[in-house]
């Protein structure tokens, strides 16, 4: 059994105060083979500082800049060591330093992480953090196959060499053990597919019912394609400040008020049982009926301590006290249907078991209390891994700054990306929203980010 001494959970602070201020990203697809890496990362660069209202202009940026972190998940896409290196020439930041972070679907929450360190303690004070995924260098089956081997190869890895079956079993250990039916799983896909329609950045938008989504054909059982997150190509880009150089350059920024990290052994068999890490919201009462029935542990086979872990921190560095309370919107790490209603119990939107509430509720909805991936997240709009965790944030500081519209419903914008904005396209734009969360996670629950950006 885990115990934590009171070190291990030390609250993180900052001696700094961190900004965001900027993002931009490209769009989303299957294959990009029309521009490369570096292209890509220049292109969203080339939004954040161009196109977000900044109060200087690139040259002026670029003389600005003194730290960057690079954020891509897996080399063997693009068959090249070292690719930070190329895209940080490229982008005209040499010989400035940088680093370059891996953490799986995680990269781009740590990444982020990363350079929130580097602006709090005063190492640098202007740092963009750039993503992106290259996965069209692969077939399908062979992509998958290089994801598949951020679970533990000596164990994971023999139920196919694929993320959708890990997760299946996964699912399939939730429904037993809550009595979760399937079609509370679809509904989480019908949205994030309806929401990433009004996208122009979007690789998997579209409109479906339940049925849709129950009848279509299967991954790995229970799980269909509908539920599973793309394969993508594209880059986003999010820009940290300090205080001081944040409003010398926007006249909007947006507090990063905390941004923490957990982890969990990578096989997902060593997970020992151990008593509930209890958020703010919750109690020793909230669990004392939990462990009769079929539920024997915790977190087991059908939670991620990682995700708990990182919220608990971030939650206690921001003043987080009830987070559907607290929080205006936020964004899942929807890789898969299941893994979102998992993450809704890890991150305290409701107590362990009875995640399927918070979707049937209607609270995840653009009209309900904590309107949930309004991006499309994952599953609707993209999971170029090394881009996913910064595209998060980007479109919650846009959705902070009122800048929805701006981003999505431009008819340009939609052009640029060779798309027509649909007919009947709708903004998702929240009224004054204040603050925001954003879920970075990776593998079966390996590493996990909680960041919380806030009006300041």
């Amino acid at each position: 059994m885990i115990k934590f001494g009171p070190g291990n959970l030390r609250i993180p602070r900052f001696e700094k105060p961190v900004y965001v201020v900027a993002g931009g990203m490209t769009d989303f697809r299957k294959q990009y083979w029309e521009k490369n890496s570096c292209q890509l990362c220049t292109e969203a660069l080339r939004m954040a500082v161009e196109e977000n209202d900044l109060k200087i202009d690139p040259e002026q940026f670029r003389r600005s800049v003194n730290w960057v972190v690079y954020s891509q998940f897996a080399d063997h896409f693009g068959d090249q060591l070292l690719a930070a290196a190329k895209v940080h020439d490229y982008l005209g930041f040499d010989p400035l330093g940088n680093i370059e972070v891996k953490t799986g679907g995680a990269t781009g929450g740590s990444s982020v992480l990363a350079a929130a360190q580097a602006v709090a303690s005063g190492y640098a004070n202007c740092v963009p953090v750039v993503g992106w995924e290259r996965m069209d260098d692969v077939s399908t089956k062979v992509g998958n196959s290089y994801i598949a081997s951020a679970a533990c190869k000596d164990f994971e890895s023999e139920l196919g060499w694929m993320y959708a079956a890990y997760y299946a079993l996964m699912a399939q250990r939730y429904q037993y053990e809550n009595n979760v039916p399937h079609e509370a799983l679809a509904k989480i896909a019908c949205k994030n597919h309806l929401y990433a329609y009004y996208s122009p950045f979007s690789q998997s938008p579209g409109k479906y019912t339940v049925d849709d989504i129950l009848n279509n054909e299967i991954v790995s059982d229970p799980l269909t394609y509908l539920e599973c997150c793309a394969m993508s190509v594209g880059a986003s880009v999010i820009i940290l400040c300090d205080e001081e150089m944040a409003y010398k350059l926007s006249d909007q920024p947006i507090l990063l008020k905390a941004i923490c990290g957990g982890t969990h052994t990578l096989r997902t068999a060593d997970r020992r049982h151990m008593p509930i890490l209890l958020l703010p919201n919750e109690t020793e009462e909230t669990y004392k009926d939990y462990f009769s029935g079929t539920r024997q542990d915790w977190p087991g086979f059908s939670s991620f301590l990682a995700s708990r872990m990182a919220a608990y921190l971030a939650y206690n560095m921001a003043g987080i006290k009830d987070p559907v309370e607290d929080f205006d919107l936020l964004e899942t790490h929807d890789a898969f249907t299941i893994s979102d209603v998992q993450t809704y119990e890890d991150i305290g939107l409701r107590p362990y078991g009875r995640g399927r509430e918070f979707i049937e509720s209607g609270e995840a909805y653009i009209d309900g209390k904590l309107p949930t991936n309004l991006s499309g997240g994952l599953i609707g709009t993209m999971h170029a891994v090394g881009a996913t965790g910064i595209f998060q944030m980007v479109e919650i500081m846009w959705q902070l700054q009122g800048k929805y519209d701006r981003f999505h419903g431009d008819p340009k914008m939609w052009e640029r990306v060779g798309k027509k904005k649909p007919d009947d396209w709708k903004s998702l734009q929240l009224k004054n929203p204040k603050r925001g969360c954003a879920i970075s996670h990776a593998g079966t629950g390996s590493h996990v980010t909680c960041a919380i950006l806030e009006m300041p």
